[in-house]
C-alpha cells in the first residue's frame, strides 16, 4: 500500500510517522523549498503528548520544551481572573500544559521519518481519483500516484478547495501577532502560561527554555486591515499602554523581523473528512481558532487515530469510515468551543467584560478542570 501526504507541517509529519508504523509506504510533499526554523511557540496539552507517545517521539519532544504548572488569566490591572492548577490533570493524564517552539517540534518529527520520505518544493495543483488510485498533479507538471492521499495542507488547503469548494475560512473578528524573544530582563513566573484580558485586546505569554518568551497579542479589527499589518513592536506595545507589567515591555522587546502576523480564521465543521481515497487531516479538515490551544493537538490526534484505523481494517474505505466516526464530532466540538471562548475573551464592552471576569472569578476550580477532562480522555 502506498500513501501520499500533501503538507509537511505537524499534522502531515505525524501522519507519515503513524503510517510508516503500519508499514505503509509514505511520501510527504511539502511546498516549502527548504527546511528552516519557522513559527513561534505551540502549546501541547495532555491529549497531544499521549498521541506523541504512541508515535514514539514524546520523550524527545519533552526534552526540548517546558512543562508549566498553571494557566492564569489576568485583567488589565494584573488582578487574577482565573488560576487553574494544571498539575492534577497532568498527574491523571500525563504531561500537560507543555510549551515548545514549533520549529523544535517539527525538527523532532522530521528526524523520525524514514529517509527520503519528505520531498520539498512541491505545490499541489489538483488531484484526480480513478480505479482506486489517487493522482496528484503538481504545479511543476510532475505527478504522483498512490492508494491513499492525505491532505494536510492547512486551512487554505488546495485539496479541500477542490473537493468542498463551499468550505472557506471564516474570520473570527480579531487579528494576532506572535513572537519568540529573549527575555528583555523582566520578572516572569517561569511555571505559568499567562493570558491578559484587557479592553485593548488579549496578550498571552509563556516561558520557553533558553530564557526565551513566547507571546501573542490579539486585537479586534476588520479583516485584512492594512494598518494592523504594518504595526511595529513599539506601536503594538503602545496600543497596550496601561496594561499591567511586563506586557508593554515584552511586546516592545521584539525585533520587527521576529513578528508573525495574521488574521485569525477557522472552518465551519465539515460533515465528512473522507472523499473516496482522499482524507482531509488537521487544519485542512477542522481548522480551529487558537483559543483552546488545540490546533496542533487535534492534528496529532488525527495522525494517531488514522494509523490505528488503517491497522484495524484491511480495506481503506472501511478504515476511513472508522476514522470519521472517531474524529468528526470531537473536532467539531473543539471548533465550536474555541470560537465561543475567543469571542468572549475579546469582549470590549466594559459591562460585559466586567460580568465575564466576575463570573470566571466565582467559578469553582473543580468545574474548570472537569470541563477539560473530556479533552484529555482521548479514545486512543
Amino acid at each position: 500500500m502506498k500513501a501520499i501526504i500533501i503538507g509537511g507541517g505537524i499534522g502531515g509529519l505525524c501522519a507519515a510517522i503513524a503510517l510508516q508504523q503500519q508499514q505503509i509506504t509514505t511520501t510527504v510533499y511539502e511546498v516549502a523549498p527548504e527546511l528552516k526554523p519557522v513559527g513561534a511557540g505551540v502549546g501541547l496539552a495532555a491529549n497531544a503528548i499521549q498521541g506523541l507517545q504512541r508515535l514514539g517521539v514524546a520523550e524527545e519532544v519533552v526534552a526540548r520544551g517546558k512543562q508549566l504548572t498553571s494557566l492564569v488569566m489576568f485583567d488589565a490591572a494584573g488582578k487574577v481572573i482565573s488560576n487553574m492548577d494544571t498539575q492534577p490533570l497532568s498527574s491523571k493524564y500525563g504531561i500537560n500544559n507543555f510549551v515548545i517552539h514549533r520549529a523544535d517540534l517539527h525538527a523532532v518529527l522530521h528526524q523520525h521519518l524514514q529517509p527520503g520520505t519528505l520531498v520539498l518544493n512541491k505545490r499541489c495543483q489538483r488531484i484526480d481519483q480513478q480505479n482506486g488510485q489517487v493522482t496528484v498533479t503538481f504545479t511543476d507538471g510532475t505527478q504522483a500516484t498512490a492508494d491513499l492521499l492525505i491532505a494536510a495542507d492547512g486551512i487554505n488547503s488546495v485539496v479541500r478547495r477542490q473537493l468542498v469548494p463551499q468550505s472557506k475560512p471564516r474570520y473570527a473578528g480579531y487579528t494576532c501577532w506572535r513572537a519568540v524573544i529573549q527575555n528583555p530582563g523582566v520578572a516572569l513566573n517561569e511555571m505559568i502560561s499567562a493570558e491578559t484580558w484587557a479592553p485593548q485586546g488579549r496578550v498571552g505569554m509563556a516561558p520557553l527554555p533558553g530564557n526565551r518568551i513566547y507571546w501573542y497579542a490579539c486585537i479586534n479589527a476588520p479583516e485584512a486591515n492594512e494598518r494592523m499589518r504594518q504595526l511595529t513592536p513599539a506601536q503594538l506595545a503602545q496600543h497596550f499602554t496601561g496594561v499591567h507589567p511586563p506586557v508593554p515591555t515584552v511586546l516592545a522587546a521584539a525585533r520587527p523581523e521576529q513578528l508573525i502576523w495574521g488574521d485569525i480564521y477557522d472552518l465551519k465543521p465539515l460533515r465528512k473528512f473522507a472523499y473516496g481515497r482522499v482524507l482531509l487531516l488537521g487544519d485542512a479538515a477542522h481548522a480551529t481558532t487558537p483559543n483552546m490551544g488545540q490546533g496542533a493537538c487535534q492534528a496529532i490526534e488525527d495522525a494517531v487515530v488514522l494509523g490505528q484505523c488503517l491497522g484495524q481494517e484491511t480495506r481503506i474505505d472501511k478504515a476511513l469510515v472508522r476514522y470519521e466516526r472517531r474524529r468528526l464530532a470531537r473536532t467539531a466540538k473543539v471548533i465550536r468551543l474555541s470560537r465561543m471562548l475567543g469571542a468572549v475573551s475579546q469582549w470590549q464592552n466594559p459591562l460585559l467584560a466586567g460580568a465575564r471576569d466576575a463570573l470566571f472569578r466565582l467559578m469553582p476550580r473543580q468545574v474548570e478542570q472537569s470541563q477539560m477532562e473530556w479533552l484529555y480522555g482521548v479514545d486512543f
